[in-house]
């Protein structure tokens, strides 16, 4: 597992709202913990667990992983945003915003888009679905990073229809 997985693990178990989560596998044992609104603290414990060990193994030590950024409150997001139009994910995969690696993204910061035009691709249990847009305007942000999963509902990117 490398750390790019482990940091999506984590941002995906902050959204979840859940309080602790435990991840078992051959070598990795993962322990994600986060306290209740308001604490302020979120700690996250890594430890390599060696799968043949040798008499002078030294133990592993367990590396903390910086807690996630602290996002603006709903209603201060609410205020920017209650112009735009928010285009959300219809479900749940992994969020591409080129068609393949060696193409061009569908949308950046700045098209303009109208409506049926494809803005991303959801890849869902090895199936590329096109998502297309169901208004027509300018893309101001796009609110989710090129391979990462992606829920249902959540927003993809916030268009000005103006």
């Amino acid at each position: 597992m490398d750390i790019k997985e482990i940091q999506n693990l984590i941002k995906f178990v902050a959204k979840s709202g859940a309080t602790e989560v435990k991840l078992e596998m051959d070598d990795v044992k993962i322990t994600i913990r986060t306290g209740p609104i308001g604490s302020g603290s979120e700690t996250t414990y890594v430890q390599q667990i060696p799968v043949a060990q040798s008499p002078v193994a030294a133990a592993q030590p367990i590396a903390e992983v910086a807690p996630a950024k602290v996002e603006p409150t709903k209603g201060e997001e609410a205020d920017e945003n209650a112009n735009y139009i928010t285009i959300k994910s219809p479900i749940i995969g992994t969020f591409y915003r080129k068609p393949s690696p060696d193409k061009p993204s569908f949308v950046e910061v700045g098209s303009t888009i109208g409506k049926g035009d494809v803005l991303c691709v959801i890849e869902a249990m090895k199936l590329f679905n096109d998502i297309e847009s169901e208004v027509s305007g300018k893309i101001i942000k796009i609110l989710v990073d090129d391979s990462s999963p992606v829920e249902f509902d959540q927003p993809l990117f916030l268009v000005d229809p103006s």
